[in-house]
């Protein structure tokens, strides 16, 4: 009982993470839009290495920061936790 709930727990601060990271990318395009203050980038990169899910779908919806080439990392971070994820999936961690 005590590993399911540590699993939900996980799970939940994990997607909220993601959900926080799209949310992030989303205010800032439309902050781009109206050419206010943005978030600045190293807070989007830093959303994205531990929410990439929702990072990466932010991106390719919203198509915002999809041609700087730092915001490529964002690709990588989604590689590594797939990796990290399977994984634990096989018992390797």
């Amino acid at each position: 009982m005590v590993d399911t709930l540590l699993a939900g727990t996980v799970l939940l601060v994990y997607a909220l993470l993601n959900g926080a990271s799209f949310i992030a990318y989303y205010r800032d395009k439309k902050l781009a839009e109206r050419n206010i203050w943005r978030t600045p980038e190293q807070r989007l990169l830093i959303l994205a290495l531990f929410g990439p899910f929702g990072a990466f779908a932010a991106m390719r919806l919203f198509r915002h920061k999809t041609q700087k080439a730092k915001f490529r990392l964002v690709s990588l971070f989604l590689c590594l936790h797939l990796v990290l994820f399977a994984g634990l999936a096989l018992g390797f961690a």
